[in-house]
């Protein structure tokens, strides 16, 4: 890669959250570096999700996601979102968690939520792709400050890149 690209987007520190879903009875969820509104009337959200996990393989069945915003203080969800794979371990296990009317789940220990209904997916090679949605719902306990990127680069993911599924 670019240094100067590299540079760029080290400055960035984007915020982290956690995407849900769920399909055929099988609930995902990772830690999303990449993501942004994307429309304002009418209310858009997009995140993209690594090729690499059990999330991204689960949400080609779901059309429906929730994005759970993280705090300062939430870094042991990102932790355990974010270092552990969804193939080898039940990532809801001891969550208080809710499952919204699709089956989506909702963390209750983090109520700065967004439900979300796809509008669409975009593969264009890389090691992620880009789920476009509709906001069906936002749920909101204040003003917060975000758990960032640089708060959370000593953890190691679940997945590197490299292990992006082929066929799905």
């Amino acid at each position: 890669m670019d240094a100067p690209f590299d540079t760029l987007m080290a400055s960035l520190d984007p915020p982290l959250v956690v995407v849900t879903t769920a399909a055929e009875g099988t609930l995902a969820g990772c830690v999303v570096g990449f993501h942004s509104q994307s429309s304002i009337d009418a209310e858009g959200y997009s995140f993209w999700l690594s090729k690499a996990n059990h999330t991204y393989r689960t949400s080609l069945r779901s059309g429906h996601f929730a994005v759970h915003f993280l705090a300062e203080h939430d870094l042991a969800l990102a932790e355990r979102f974010g270092t552990q794979s969804g193939e080898d371990v039940d990532k809801f296990d001891g969550l208080d968690v809710d499952l919204d009317e699709h089956g989506v789940p909702m963390i209750r220990d983090c109520p700065r939520q967004i439900l979300l209904d796809r509008v669409a997916v975009l593969d264009e090679g890389g090691d992620h792709v880009c789920i476009t949605t509709r906001v069906r719902a936002a749920e909101a306990d204040g003003p917060f400050t975000p758990l960032r990127l640089s708060q959370a680069d000593h953890l190691d993911p679940g997945h590197a890149a490299e292990e992006r599924a082929v066929s799905p």
